[in-house]
């Protein structure tokens, strides 16, 4: 039996470059960030390329202009000392940028900055789960919020989540902080509801409790303000993502966005210059969960005991090894080894730095 496979390299227009635009300003103090970058030919091996020497600002509907400067290579930032978003203002983001060999200008369509609600409140409910036929607790956190004003029809979320965790081995970096953002696009349009409330929005479930809900947990919440065109953005753009892969399924370069260049009304242009006021909640949890805690199962499966004056009885001694025991002091002395970072070193996986903010909930 024999068999064999033929290259097939079809004609794509996607080889064209494209110009990519992501970045946000907001009410909150601090710098806002503009990246540029364009598409590279679907063939090769990068994504994107930043984009360089752009000359960059934002104007409002007062006639105000502030000149953004370039952090680095395709990262454009505000002046955190002289802007800062005012909501009921409208913003428009103006660069100019050199695609295709000649040099074009961009702007996007004015956008509102709409006031924001705050979130009225975080909380959690204990879920089941079962795994290998034993008991493990996670939690489903859940919030409200409501405009009383009824400004603000169209949200966005996203989160961050930070966690501690302590290894069971008495190490040096034994006690670390980990973080992850949110991945998923939570939007909701509350126009057609009859009240300007949402209640038990699902925002996270934690289903694998070991690696979270061990010591101490907490969430925050970002609740974003966003104007129609936006919410159709991002309600494309999450269709897209949860597309299963067809043939006919649309793709992201057909997601129109709210920038356009002047030189050539049809040129595409991907990304969403968005427009937000913010506010944010956190909720810490301490409580105890069932957990079963395999996290840490193979660190003393092949972890090695050695006499501490006798280095050579340590097998692949060019390796690299981690203490999990010290007995020092024992008689004979000797200490247990592990190969694997993680389980005698937190910060493999964190930092040993406590945040900021940890102690919030006292």
């Amino acid at each position: 039996m024999a068999g064999c496979i033929s290259e097939y390299i079809p004609e794509l227009k996607e080889n064209e470059e494209i110009l990519v635009v992501e970045g946000m300003i907001t009410d909150q103090p601090g710098k806002n960030t503009i990246n540029i970058s364009k598409t590279l030919a679907i063939w090769t091996r990068d994504f994107r390329t930043e984009l360089e020497n752009c000359k960059v600002w934002i104007s409002d509907d007062l006639g105000n202009e502030s000149l953004l400067a370039m952090e680095k290579i395709g990262t454009y930032v505000t002046d955190s000392a002289t802007f800062r978003g005012i909501p009921g203002r409208k913003y428009t983001l103006h660069f100019t940028a050199k695609m295709n060999g000649e040099l074009h200008n961009y702007e996007s369509l004015p956008m509102e900055m709409i006031p924001v609600p705050p979130i009225d409140t975080i909380y959690f409910e204990r879920r089941d789960f079962f795994f290998l036929n034993q008991l493990s607790e996670g939690c489903q956190i859940y919030f409200d919020t409501h405009d009383p004003f009824d400004s603000c029809k169209f949200y966005r979320w996203d989160y961050k989540e930070t966690w501690e965790y302590k290894l069971p081995f008495d190490v040096t970096n034994r006690i670390c902080w980990t973080s992850e953002e949110s991945e998923v696009i939570m939007i909701k349009n509350t126009s057609l509801l009859s009240n300007n409330i949402i209640s038990r929005y699902p925002v996270k479930l934690i289903e694998n409790p070991a690696d979270r809900l061990l010591s101490k947990y907490s969430i925050l919440i970002n609740q974003y303000s966003i104007n129609e065109e936006e919410y159709h953005f991002w309600e494309k753009l999450k269709n897209s993502i949860t597309m299963t892969g067809g043939l006919y399924d649309i793709i992201p370069s057909t997601i129109p966005g709210n920038i356009y260049c002047h030189e050539d009304k049809l040129e595409k242009v991907l990304g969403f210059f968005s427009v937000s006021a913010v506010t944010s909640k956190r909720l810490f949890i301490k409580e105890k969960f069932i957990v079963r805690d395999g996290l840490y199962d193979l660190c003393l499966s092949d972890a090695i005991k050695t006499i501490t004056n006798l280095p050579d009885t340590i097998p692949g001694l060019n390796g690299v090894f981690w203490i999990l025991y010290n007995y020092t002091d024992s008689v004979p002395p000797s200490v247990i080894l592990t190969t694997r970072r993680y389980c005698a070193d937190c910060t493999a996986k964190g930092t040993n730095i406590k945040p900021a903010f940890w102690d919030d909930d006292k």
